[in-house]
């Protein structure tokens, strides 16, 4: 299949899939499911950077310093992103809110929160499809794995989301479309980051280290501090055991598609 075919592929079935399930959750929603939601996504994060991206990187470069370099770089730019409020993670935390844009969302009563959100989950899906895009070019079994990892990320997010917009005033139906659009964002990322790599390939090993620096960022500094807010030795054990499911399905991804480094 043509590599524009699987990023486009990976980008609408990762997008339907994770508003239908996010949407599911959100109808239904209990914390506990939403912290083993995120435990997985903490796991399938940190599997994709540690177990492909960076040894792939590490493959085609031998500048090991300066790659390293970059991706330090890309995790500080995202949390400068995240503070000019360009870069907006909405995630639930582990005790079952939605972050700490849900307190903004409260007693707005004008939708202003909620067209906030879409806005930001719009910009955060074109950013990923362009990360999409990149790892599907350097590699297609390397775009599979960064795409899955994405996709279990995306679940808690459009859960909080979802919920955000419902408190602002949204019908569920006008905010399932919401979500769904923002969606689309990824696959006009994808278009742009596919015709823009192909035309510049040595751009490709630059994108896909800001990937795993954004990638880590979301894990490190955006879902496990939530899960952290859970203490009790139970709910640790299930959100450790979570995290390793989230890696071993990363790991059987790539044994399953034959890419050994």
């Amino acid at each position: 299949m043509p590599t524009l075919a699987w990023i486009l592929l990976a980008c609408l079935a990762g997008g339907l899939l994770s508003v239908l399930l996010a949407s599911l959750v959100a109808f239904r929603v209990q914390a506990r499911l939403v912290s083993v939601l995120v435990s997985y996504a903490v796991g399938a994060l940190l599997g994709a950077v540690f177990l492909e991206i960076l040894p792939h990187l590490f493959e085609q470069t031998v500048d090991y310093g300066g790659t390293a370099a970059l991706v330090l770089a890309g995790m500080l730019g995202f949390f400068l992103l995240e503070k000019l409020l360009l870069w907006r993670h909405h995630h639930f935390d582990a005790e079952g809110g939605h972050g700490h844009a849900h307190h903004h969302a409260h007693g707005t009563g004008s939708g202003r929160a909620g067209l906030m959100v879409t806005v930001g989950d719009a910009f955060h899906n074109f950013t990923d499809g362009i990360m999409i895009a990149g790892a599907f070019i350097a590699d297609t079994h390397l775009g599979i794995v960064t795409a899955a990892a994405i996709i279990a990320h995306e679940v808690p997010q459009e859960v909080g989301d979802f919920l955000i917009l419902l408190d602002s005033g949204y019908s569920k139906a006008r905010a399932l479309a919401l979500n769904a659009l923002s969606s689309l964002a990824s696959v006009a990322g994808a278009l742009l980051g596919y015709f823009a790599l192909s035309a510049a390939t040595e751009w490709v090993p630059r994108i896909l280290a800001i990937a795993a620096a954004g990638m880590l960022y979301v894990a490190v500094a955006d879902l496990i501090p939530g899960l952290h807010r859970r203490t009790r030795l139970a709910e640790t054990a299930q959100q450790f055991a979570f995290i390793a499911v989230g890696i071993a399905t990363v790991w059987l991804v790539h044994l399953a598609l034959g890419h050994s480094h």
